[in-house]
């Protein structure tokens, strides 16, 4: 796979997603600037500019039209993706560490972080859009309901939307992972002790039935939605950032590496600074990709399944389309049964 490199950030990145058509991608990273790009030629579209901070998170609504950006400066914003306008600010009292559209696009969440004795929260922002257009007609200035952190539950990192908006999953800094009922008042529905360290990412399957996770513990889970039950496990060697479920193929992405303060040495393969491919049924590792100096902080997969995307702590967006070998890529046991059908069928 040759990538293309994107150059545009001057701190570590912190998150990268693709829209649903698959041909931009959004990154953001430390510095206080967010950028778009052509995800088939890396040609950057433009940039989103005014926060006063490092952005921490990044999302693109289904339809392509807005953009929201969390911040350290303590806000949310809102961008028109056409001409990269703020359309919208919602102030916070504390950092914004994670935004994320609902999949109807009406919905924000924002995970507030628990500093300056504030406890964590998750809240949810309304977007009033017009039913035929999708375009934004009002934002609603309160959020219209605040999960603030469960008793036994640290606070909040991660989370994301179930399909159809049903329900929010969150991960938590003592490795835990809970779930609330978006149809039912943004009630407790339950948790589940998974990681022994932070939960670093949750990304969703194309349908959103079930979910990845990641860990600085090395190990990356694949979840289902409604009864929270570990379907997959996957081993790593080194801490985890990010994660990801291809459509098309049955594959993970996993990303991540030691942090540079724990290298020894300034050489990538030391710091284990590799994309990672495991098998989504057979959990085995079946390829690396290296070429990032730093570890990997975000992966992200196209939705159409033809490519990937990785940002770094060396400040750097590298995408890989793939090729040829990686969708003629088949197990023995997969072939054989191909072979059966075949026959079968004849």
């Amino acid at each position: 796979m040759r990538p293309i490199m994107l150059v545009g950030h001057e701190r570590p990145l912190t998150q990268v997603k693709y829209n649903r058509e698959g041909d931009l991608v959004f990154s953001c990273s430390k510095d206080n600037v967010a950028s778009v790009w052509y995800s088939i030629n890396g040609e950057r579209l433009g940039t989103l500019e005014g926060h006063q901070g490092s952005i921490w998170s990044i999302d693109v609504d289904q339809f392509t039209k807005l953009c929201a950006t969390g911040s350290a400066d303590y806000s949310i914003k809102v961008w028109n993706v056409c001409d990269g306008r703020n359309v919208h600010t919602w102030k916070s009292p504390v950092p914004v560490k994670r935004v994320e559209f609902s999949p109807c696009g009406r919905y924000v969440l924002a995970i507030l972080d628990d500093v300056m004795k504030y406890v964590g929260s998750v809240n949810i922002y309304e977007v009033k859009r017009d039913p035929e257009t999708h375009e934004a007609l009002e934002f609603v200035e309160e959020p219209i309901a605040r999960i603030e952190t469960h008793e036994g539950l640290a606070a909040a990192q991660v989370a994301g939307w179930s399909t159809e908006g049903k329900y929010i999953l969150v991960g938590h800094k003592d490795g835990q992972i809970s779930k609330y009922n978006c149809y039912n008042n943004y009630e407790f529905c339950d948790s589940l002790p998974l990681h022994k360290g932070n939960v670093s990412d949750i990304q969703f399957s194309p349908d959103r039935s079930y979910f990845i996770t990641s860990s600085r513990d090395s190990n990356s889970y694949i979840l289902d939605v409604d009864q929270l039950n570990v379907l997959k496990k996957y081993e790593a060697d080194c801490p985890l950032n990010s994660a990801c479920i291809t459509p098309l193929k049955d594959f993970v992405i996993l990303g991540g590496g030691q942090a540079a303060r724990d290298v020894t040495t300034t050489a990538a393969r030391e710091g284990k600074f590799e994309a990672r491919f495991y098998h989504k049924i057979f959990e085995e590792e079946i390829g690396r990709v290296r070429g990032h100096f730093g570890p990997l902080n975000c992966v992200a997969v196209n939705p159409q399944g033809t490519s990937y995307t990785s940002g770094a702590e060396d400040g750097f967006v590298r995408i890989h389309h793939f090729e040829k070998s990686y969708f003629d890529f088949k197990y023995e046991v997969e072939k054989a049964a191909e072979a059966k059908e075949h026959m079968l069928a004849a």
